[in-house]
């Protein structure tokens, strides 16, 4: 493995860690576009090495970026 793919994988294990509380819209688009963007380079990663950890740590991180993007869409107007 290479010292970038530590790199994300660390990046990916703390975002995962951190505590998902975003006050703002702007905190939830930002939170959603880093996860999205993390999810992607993990699976370059995982494109090369076919490492089940890190399809686990992608289908974690999927989870994570659904809820976020369900609190940015809010609830539909009755």
């Amino acid at each position: 493995m290479e010292v970038k793919d530590t790199e994300i994988i660390d990046k990916a294990t703390e975002f995962e860690n951190r505590k998902h509380v975003y006050k703002s819209t702007n905190e939830k688009i930002v939170a959603s576009r880093e996860v999205k963007s993390l999810i992607l380079e993990l699976n370059e990663i995982y494109k090369e090495n076919k490492d089940s950890d890190i399809m686990d740590m992608m289908k974690r991180l999927t989870i994570i970026k659904r809820k976020v993007e369900k609190r940015l869409k809010g609830r539909p107007d009755s």
